[in-house]
């Protein structure tokens, strides 16, 4: 196989050794993974599907989408969507990915077949066969056939996957993937953890999230090893499948192990008989607070990585022991290079703040179709993560947070992340976001949304004060919202950035 492709990085898993396994089901071999593949990409050049063609996947969590996701990027363009969306969403999102097919599975109701319907997109229905190895299927259409295409290996400048960026406050860019940015990714990621064929992830996290996509399918897949696949995150249940899967790991953002650590005194015997090498974490800032509590809770280390869709997801981690980690970083460059730009485009100094910058073999070569955004995110031949930061003298980034999220009172410029962590630290406070809120002479004032932990009582006022001793007056929260739960996203990241207007105090 030629290297730099997925088929290539798909050879590592012996033939026997299991490589999709999920909640009651029967194991799918490597040899037998590697044969579904052949078969799922003889039948789309049957449907006249080819290298660099797009096939929007829409499926639930399981085992059947993660196989799917990886047979479509080893030989065209895979698109995987979030089955939740409305008709609106899946119009727009295949229409502007260009999707020649979608894949949904037979019997679904998702209103993405009637937006295909509507733009002449080519429907093929999966059929799961629930008696074979976990994940296996089979694919077919009634719709009229196109002339058939010659099947053809992909090569390593092919598009893989092409994903959305989670637009806030513009229209989502498109981020195009190659098979070389994906290898590179995954590699890094089975580098980083130590992976090897005696392996196990425990795969909770979003199929059609670029963390769940490459950490917890193709790193483990690189590595030969296997995959434990649920129908996603449910807290009811993760110990019970923990028990199942007998897993060494799992990775999660910082929600997840929230909900996992709340349910943990429960299953002190489930987590005692089922070791775990280590824990990860990515996608949004862990707090320490919570880095402590779940290392104690399982005895294994946590590993904070720091990713986004841009480099294929992972760019930076805190190592595993023996090296330190330092939690409040994301650890040392884990793939990519990673630099400290200035407002000038100059490069900065070790512990000085500025812009966080990547260039690498992982990284995408450029957004679709917006020569305007790629003017803006390439500078010098390095990406704009967006993010503010810095480097220390043994390497390890600190994420002060993200740019468009700095909180700006009166000239007065911030992190709400500093808010974060010391809030955090109040025993009543469980969950909080921190963010700015519109100020007709400040411009912006400082609000904060707060979840409190079950029986625990705190007032506003309480905790403006708690603030207060530990920072600065300008940084005190003037408005607190008590709430059940704080508005996520797709994945489970808490949001941030319009939160203000979502909460109505805009």
């Amino acid at each position: 196989m030629i290297q730099g492709t997925l088929r290539g990085l798909l050879d590592t898993g012996a033939d026997d050794a299991t490589a999709m396994s999920a909640p009651g089901r029967a194991p799918l071999t490597y040899r037998a993974l590697r044969a579904l593949i052949d078969a799922t990409l003889a039948r789309l050049s049957e449907f006249g599907l080819s290298r660099n063609d797009r096939v929007a996947i829409v499926l639930d969590n399981g085992p059947e989408s993660a196989c799917c996701f990886v047979a479509c990027a080893c030989g065209v363009t895979s698109a995987p969507l979030n089955p939740a969306y409305r008709f609106e969403e899946f119009e727009f999102n295949l229409s502007d990915l260009r999707a020649k097919a979608l894949i949904v599975e037979r019997g679904s109701a998702s209103h993405a077949i009637a937006a295909a319907r509507k733009l002449g997109v080519f429907v093929i229905e999966l059929v799961a066969e629930r008696d074979a190895g976990a994940g296996s299927f089979t694919l077919a259409s009634s719709d009229k056939k196109h002339e058939s295409a010659p099947p053809a290996d992909a090569i390593p400048d092919d598009i893989a996957m092409v994903l959305h960026t989670s637009g806030t406050t513009s229209r989502p860019k498109i981020v195009p993937l190659s098979q070389r940015n994906l290898c590179a990714s995954a590699a890094n990621i089975r580098a980083t953890l130590h992976l090897t064929p005696a392996d196990r992830s425990l795969n909770i996290m979003p199929l059609f999230h670029i963390h769940g996509l490459i950490a917890s399918v193709l790193a483990p897949l690189a590595a030969g090893s296997g995959i434990f696949c649920t129908p996603g995150f449910n807290a009811l249940k993760f110990f019970a499948w923990m028990d199942e899967a007998k897993p060494t790991w799992y990775t999660a953002v910082p929600t997840m192990h929230q909900a996992i650590a709340a349910r943990a005194g429960k299953n002190k015997a489930i987590i005692e008989r089922n070791r775990l090498r280590f824990l990860r974490s990515s996608s949004a800032s862990m707090p320490p607070q919570l880095i402590r509590e779940l290392e104690q809770i399982f005895g294994a280390p946590l590993i904070e990585s720091y990713g986004m869709t841009e480099a294929a997801h992972q760019m930076a981690s805190n190592p595993l022991p023996p090296l330190a980690r330092k939690p409040g970083t994301v650890g040392l460059p884990a793939g990519p290079e990673i630099a400290i730009m200035g407002d000038d485009a100059a490069l900065l100094a070790l512990n000085r703040t500025g812009e966080i910058v990547i260039r690498g073999t992982n990284v995408t070569p450029g957004y679709e179709n917006n020569p305007k955004a790629n003017a803006e995110a390439f500078v010098n031949g390095w990406f704009r993560t967006g993010d503010q930061g810095a480097i220390d003298a043994d390497g390890y980034i600190t994420i002060s947070g993200r740019l468009k999220e700095i909180i700006n009172r009166g000239g007065e410029k911030f992190s709400p992340r500093e808010v974060d962590e010391i809030l955090l630290d109040h025993p009543a406070v469980a969950q909080v976001v921190c963010f700015g809120m519109p100020h007709p002479k400040l411009g912006e004032e400082v609000a904060a949304a707060v979840v409190l932990h079950e029986g625990r009582a705190a007032s506003e006022r309480e905790l403006q004060r708690f603030v207060s001793q530990r920072a600065a007056e300008f940084k005190v929260p003037k408005k607190i919202l008590f709430m059940d739960e704080i508005p996520k996203g797709a994945t489970g990241k808490l949001q941030r950035i319009g939160l203000a207007q979502r909460l109505g105090l805009d």
